[in-house]
């Protein structure tokens, strides 16, 4: 089976983030990086290239794949930040419908600037994807 590719990096996330262009992605990724290591407790570590990420649980694929990721993370793309937060949440669903202007993808959410969102309600789905994720993968 192949190795994961995304793995978490000893590389500093605030100099990852020093160089995101355009300026107000840049600014959008470290409002994110402080609203979810807020709301976490985790600090940021970047994962891979491009993905900051708090925290970490241990997965396995109905298809037998394993590894370890991020329980909330976001990278902070040129075209649109990518947020990723657990989708089987219970309360994922209904939140989504109050965030505001996004595309979805098969397991995240694109955002092009902060602004076009709700960041109440981006907190209430960081703080529902880490308490199903604890009930699902206890932290150890």
């Amino acid at each position: 089976m192949a190795e994961n590719k995304t793995k978490p990096t000893v590389i500093s996330v605030e100099a990852f983030l020093d160089g995101v262009m355009p300026d107000a992605r840049r600014e959008d990724g470290r409002a994110l990086c402080a609203l979810m290591q807020r709301i976490s407790g985790y600090p940021p570590v970047l994962w891979g290239p491009s993905i900051i990420g708090f925290g970490q649980y241990r997965y396995r694929t109905e298809a037998g794949r394993e590894g370890e990721i991020c329980r909330v993370g976001f990278s902070p793309r040129k075209p649109a930040t990518v947020l990723y937060i657990h989708s089987s949440s219970p309360k994922y669903a209904e939140l989504m419908t109050r965030l505001g202007k996004v595309s979805t993808g098969k397991s995240c959410i694109y955002v092009k600037r902060l602004s076009d969102i709700d960041l109440a309600v981006l907190e209430e789905m960081v703080r529902a994807s880490l308490e199903h994720l604890e009930q699902t993968h206890p932290t150890t």
